[in-house]
């Protein structure tokens, strides 16, 4: 009804009978939506736990998705563990690895929290890097206004990156890995525009 849609374009096709961790950049709320239609099967976020005090969101966060208080390491450890049980029983864990939306406007790719990367090499699942190209220019927060118009989100699906053969010591490599696809993904999409 609001006139905004979505358009995933996927390097592979997904077998979404796998589990994964899945890894957006973090542009816009509009990224939560698009990753809530894009994941199939069973799946949940980690997500910071001020949405508990949104009415919407405190339900979600109360029953499938994963709080996480970024400032605590305590409850950071308790989201990572909960995340690891859920994984190894076959549920994806969305995780969006700047841990946070950019206050700049036009936002950039920040640097990623090292957990989703550690968590992937651990469990042995793999990891889906996902670019949102767009989706700050359909709803915005510029820090002086805030605003939302009709459009088209596009969303690009990396192929997985598997982790089976990577050690512990593989983490930083495999965090600067996907950083790198996605900054090139972006980096990309602004020349074509």
């Amino acid at each position: 009804m609001a006139g905004i849609f979505y358009r995933f374009q996927f390097e592979q096709p997904i077998d979404w009978t796998r589990t994964y961790i899945i890894c957006p950049n973090h542009t816009s709320n509009l990224d939560i939506s698009s990753a809530s239609i894009l994941v199939k099967g069973n799946y949940c976020f980690i997500g910071k736990d001020e949405l508990l005090d949104n009415i919407v969101t405190k339900l979600f966060f109360q029953t499938i998705d994963i709080p996480v208080n970024r400032e605590s390491k305590i409850s950071s450890f308790r989201a990572f563990k909960t995340a690891a049980e859920r994984l190894q029983k076959g549920q994806s864990v969305i995780i969006f690895p700047e841990g946070k939306i950019p206050d700049d406007y036009p936002p950039r790719l920040h640097e990623f929290k090292n957990g989703p990367f550690r968590l992937a090499i651990e469990l042995k699942i793999p990891i889906i890097p996902v670019t949102s190209l767009n989706t700050w220019q359909v709803l915005w927060d510029t820090g002086l206004e805030r605003g939302s118009k009709p459009g088209v989100c596009h969303i690009y699906v990396h192929q997985p990156i598997e982790t089976a053969d990577m050690s512990l010591d593989d983490a930083d490599l495999l965090k600067d890995r996907v950083f790198k696809l996605m900054q090139q993904k972006l980096e990309q999409t602004h020349e074509n525009y």
